[in-house]
């Protein structure tokens, strides 16, 4: 029988895009692959292939809820990894690989209390509370963003985050610098998108010098609650804009875009590097840990982006750098190669080697899946 690999993953994109790409990759080289997640993460594996078996198993946050919600978290968690353990001891994975989220704490759990080869992936430059709490309790850490933040005697190993196949099909992408034709702006708040940038990207694309302007198109992901009022404010300014919950073809979206906006989630900014687009990050200010102005960090440094910072983040502020940008088809140019030369494409393939190592299989000898 094929080996089997157990993913454990939360319920946004920043944790599931890099656990889909490492599913993909598993399943391509004959390895059965489970995805272990809670009901809140089984809501966001629609892209996953087919032939990943989503495990639902009992979980919790303390981030959220009320009172009792709190409260019965610990209980819901308990349930959680005994139905991990009974799953395990039945079905013996030989690896276990968490991406963070509360819905991976069962399945990690188990594979600590069964002693199963385990390993952590950290997409951000600082750990996230999941992945602290295993640190310590896995064999080995691979790190998305370098360098990462670890505690005290933890290592890990710099490995990238790895992108979905439809990422990896537009790596390098052919970039076509700003000009007097159309061009394309991305933005993006993450997976449950951002107010801030509702409230602050449609004025400043607005107030862009009318021969710049008159060129862009304009996609941009909103809230339920902002949808409305910022596909009319785009349509009172003349802006030709594409307003959504969510774009299901990011990827392409990306290779046709001449400037990103966007919230520095790890995975976004590993697409936007592997594709190579100049970028303007908007790191969450609410971010305990900081961790988004840590993921943007390289490409800041290699003049691949510019950084936003919400406190300092106005209409006027972005505006002008947005028209910096634009109105310069050689700095914009030099934005996407720097993007591209920050990238990691081959990610996928580093954890892949990672998995089997800890799994003690030699890559070319993965078996048919059943």
């Amino acid at each position: 029988m094929a080996p089997l690999l157990i993913i454990a993953a939360g319920g946004t994109g920043g944790h599931m895009f890099p656990a889909q790409a490492l599913a993909e990759a598993m399943l391509a080289r004959g390895w059965r692959v489970h995805l272990s997640t809670d009901a809140r993460g089984a809501r966001y594996t629609s892209g996953f292939p087919d032939a990943v078996k989503v495990q639902v198993v009992g979980s919790a946050t303390f981030a959220r809820g009320g009172i009792i919600a709190k409260l019965c978290a610990p209980f819901q968690i308990a349930g959680g990894i005994v139905a991990a353990i009974w799953q395990m001891l039945r079905k013996r994975p030989a690896v276990v690989v968490g991406f963070g989220g509360y819905p991976s704490i069962p399945a990690m759990s188990a594979a600590w209390v069964l002693r199963l080869p385990r390993m952590i992936h950290e997409q951000n430059g600082v750990l996230g509370r999941v992945n602290q709490l295993f640190a310590k309790r896995v064999d080995q850490i691979a790190c998305g963003t370098w360098p990462t933040e670890l505690p005290n005697g933890v290592t890990g190993v710099q490995c990238g985050n790895p992108v979905r196949a439809a990422i990896a099909e537009r790596a390098g992408a052919g970039y076509i610098p700003p000009g007097d034709y159309p061009m394309s702006i991305l933005v993006m708040g993450g997976s449950q998108g951002a107010r801030i940038l509702s409230d602050v990207v449609p004025p400043a694309i607005a107030a862009i010098p009318l021969e710049i302007r008159r060129n862009i198109r304009v996609s941009h992901q909103a809230r339920p609650e902002d949808l409305q009022r910022v596909a009319q404010f785009y349509a009172d300014e003349g802006i030709s804009a594409d307003v959504k919950l969510f774009f299901t073809d990011v990827p392409e979206r990306l290779a046709e875009a001449q400037l990103v906006i966007a919230r520095s989630g790890a995975s976004t900014v590993a697409d936007t590097s592997v594709i190579g687009r100049p970028a303007i990050w908007i790191p969450l200010a609410a971010a305990i840990r900081d961790e988004q102005t840590a993921n943007a960090r390289q490409l800041i440094a290699a003049e691949a982006a510019v950084l936003a910072p919400e406190q300092t983040l106005t209409p006027e502020s972005l505006c002008a750098q947005i028209t910096e940008i634009l109105s310069s088809p050689e700095r914009a140019m030099q934005m996407a190669n720097a993007a591209l030369a920050c990238s990691i494409p081959e990610a996928t393939e580093r954890l892949v080697t990672l998995v089997h190592e800890r799994a003690n299989i030699p890559e070319q000898n993965g078996a048919d899946p059943e």
